[in-house]
């Protein structure tokens, strides 16, 4: 028995431990409740000369409300629960309305709301509808009136509407399904019988800017109107799957329809002819509810859609997004196009099956790995020749007489750039043959067009295939004669392209090429200047370019009708023009922003912007490096603090204090004039923000 009572006694002890340690926890879970949040309050009138009114608070993380009504001093608060009416009749005049918000803590929020009882009918009636800068849907509307209590708003886009509720001065959003004419309508009402309305039809535009690349179906301004055929039909939807790489807020919808054409699909017309010189690789990610299916992607001329070009690529997997490539590397360059056209699973009949895509994007195919760099024919006996077949040269090759009496040969070069440029580097003078100059004598000379490097070109490198293309009258390797089939017998004839067989060895510093002329093969020994390191053409310092918009801000990419900077600000912001970036060639990277930049409320406290003191992380004090990737035109700063241009914006949004800083931003880029001038565009969500660099 007294075994028994110590187990009663023990039990009993356990369970008021276990009780405690609930009760410790609950507490604790107590202790990370905050005070209630976003406390507003309206009012409804009772229109009867009554001077009833109805008081209507909202809060976050309410539990009770204590009102106080204004009409009497001294003055109790009165408490309500949540579901309580809230109601309190007054004579004419102004008062101010009291609302504490309690939370569970017993933590309290409390506001004060002016209330205006009268019982004659509002006066003097002002509405103003504000068009949303952003989505031709969206407006906001605000009214005054002399007298007026509240704000009764019909938007006039669903019958037997319900107004909305506020106050004189306050402020009501609304976003229409479709663009249209509507009648919108405010009724001003006071506490007496007689209201006052005003009405006005309003225009909602469509959306009419045109769609350009890259399409990301982000912008509520571009006018994405698919045509669709074959029974399939694609709209744009909030992103239903933001995981993985792919987290954008919208995104393209295909739905192929059960027994829709194999061949069914949508397609979007773009604002412009797409540019096809430098880059022929589009990208586009997708999510497909099953793998191994065709994916094609296809482009069409304006006006004639058999004037077209299109290629296929296969998903490997199921319910998560994914990127695709597509080489149109053989699009014939003659012709225009402006359509693209997506299908999914094509060659089979539809089963109604759900497909996503986004970040549509033309980049270019020139990967990073090996080629970028400057190149020149190896100084040696061998490193050029000729022979009856590939990689023989037993019929004519440099001999070492040759490397000083063609020393002019040996110093030109041939730079490829991480971009897809490529350029012949010859100098004053180059080894002429007697096709360039009419029949005379070989020998060191000017170089002559359109082998002197005056074209523009690019390249196209395919690893996998072991092939180099170059794109552009007058670009080659090793000997400007030598071309796919032939040789050349005057300048004239040089060819738009060229692709020659490489291979790469000794980590990317030496590439053999390789050329078919018909009735022989032409080899030549290519060595890289600095080994087979990448270069960068990011690699050095740059700062905001000192002139009027070379940083704005608006609602879609390159567009800063928001704000930008203006010729003032080249004075008033002279620390911030200073600021520079630099690219180091380790892959480092460091904000020098000296002992004064231009700093923002966000980084000081709420205080005056100007020039002062940087605020750490945004102060260069931190390691950083940074990842280019030419294809997809991004540069990626990693180290919390690093950042180009403005340190708020981010992927995604801006900062609202330095401790939000991210571990890293990803911009998009595009190099000209020689890789001095960068073009940099970031999305922060609900607008673009650019920036033009430029090198020092």
């Amino acid at each position: 028995m007294k075994r028994l009572k110590n187990i009663i006694a023990l039990m009993i002890i356990l369970v008021f431990a276990v009780a405690c340690e609930k009760e410790i926890d609950n507490l604790d879970k107590l202790n990370g409740v905050t005070a209630p949040t976003d406390v507003t309050t309206t009012f409804d009138v009772s229109q009867d000369n009554s001077g009833l009114v109805t008081i209507l608070p909202n809060a976050v993380g309410v539990t009770a409300y204590w009102i106080t009504f204004g009409d009497t001093v001294p003055e109790t608060a009165t408490k309500y629960g949540l579901n309580e009416a809230i109601t309190h009749k007054y004579s004419e005049g102004v008062f101010t309305v009291g609302v504490t918000a309690e939370g569970l803590t017993g933590l309290t929020t409390k506001i004060e709301q002016e209330l205006t009882v009268s019982f004659k009918a509002p006066e003097d009636i002002v509405v103003t509808v504000t068009p949303d800068p952003t989505n031709p849907l969206i407006i906001s509307v605000s009214a005054t009136a002399t007298y007026a209590t509240v704000m009764d708003i019909y938007f006039g886009d669903v019958e037997n509407e319900e107004p909305v509720l506020v106050l004189p001065d306050s402020v009501a959003m609304h976003t229409y399904e479709e663009a249209g004419d509507y009648v919108l309508t405010v009724e001003a009402k006071s506490a007496g019988a007689a209201s006052t309305v005003y009405s006005e039809t309003i225009t909602i535009s469509e959306a009419s800017d045109p769609v350009m690349l890259p399409i990301g179906f982000e912008s509520f301004t571009i006018n994405y109107t698919f045509e669709n055929f074959g029974d399939a039909t694609s709209t744009v939807i909030d992103n239903p799957d933001a995981s993985g790489i792919n987290t954008s807020a919208r995104v393209g919808q295909l739905v192929k329809a059960l027994n829709a054409d194999t061949w069914a699909g949508s397609l979007l017309t773009l604002g412009s002819p797409i540019d096809f010189s430098s880059k022929k690789l589009f990208k586009m990610k997708v999510w497909s509810p099953k793998s191994g299916i065709i994916v094609k992607l296809k482009v069409e001329n304006l006006d004639d859609d058999q004037i077209n070009h299109e290629v296929d690529a296969t998903n490997t997997v199921s319910d998560q997004w994914e990127e695709l490539s597509f080489d149109f590397s053989g699009i014939d360059m003659n012709n225009d196009y402006q359509k693209v056209v997506v299908f999914f699973d094509f060659g089979n009949p539809g089963d109604d099956a759900i497909y996503y895509f986004d970040d549509i994007k033309l980049t270019s195919s020139a990967p990073s790995t090996g080629i970028a760099g400057i190149w020149k024919v190896a100084p040696e006996i061998e490193s050029l020749g000729v022979g009856p077949n590939q990689g023989d040269i037993s019929w004519w090759s440099i001999g070492e007489a040759d490397l000083t009496a063609r020393a002019c040969f040996f110093d030109d070069t041939y730079v490829f750039g991480a971009d897809g440029s490529f350029s012949n580097v010859l100098g004053a003078e180059t080894w002429i043959e007697g096709w360039q100059n009419g029949g005379g004598d070989e020998g060191c000379g000017a170089p002559v067009a359109p082998h002197d490097g005056t074209v523009a070109a690019t390249y196209i490198y395919d690893a996998g295939a072991g092939t180099l293309a170059l794109n552009g009258t007058g670009a080659y390797l090793g000997i400007p004669k030598a071309f796919n089939g032939g040789e050349l017998a005057d300048p004239s004839e040089a060819p738009e392209s060229i692709t020659y067989i490489t291979e790469l060895s000794e980590d990317n510093s030496v590439m053999i090429v390789d050329i078919n002329v018909g009735t022989a093969w032409w080899r030549y020994k290519l060595i890289k200047e600095g080994g087979g390191t990448e270069p960068t053409p990011l690699e050095g310092t740059w700062q905001v370019a000192p002139e009027a918009e070379s940083l704005g801000v608006g609602p879609n990419p390159g567009d800063i009708s928001w704000w930008s900077i203006s010729e003032a600000d080249l004075t008033t912001r002279a620390c911030f023009f200073d600021d520079t970036y630099v690219f180091g060639a380790n892959g480092s990277f460091s904000n020098v922003v000296g002992t004064e930049t231009w700093i923002e409320g966000w980084q000081n406290g709420g205080g005056d912007e100007g020039c002062a003191a940087p605020v750490a992380p945004h102060d260069g004090s931190l390691a950083a490096t940074y990842t280019y990737d030419a294809g997809e035109g991004t540069v990626t700063l990693n180290g919390t603090g690093a950042y180009l241009g403005i340190p708020k914006a981010y992927n995604g949004g801006e900062l609202t204090a330095p401790s939000e800083a991210p571990e890293s931003i990803t911009y998009l880029i595009e190099l000209s004039e020689g890789n001095s001038v960068m073009i940099v565009d970031i999305n922060v969500g609900t607008a673009w923000w650019r920036y033009k660099l430029v090198k020092n």
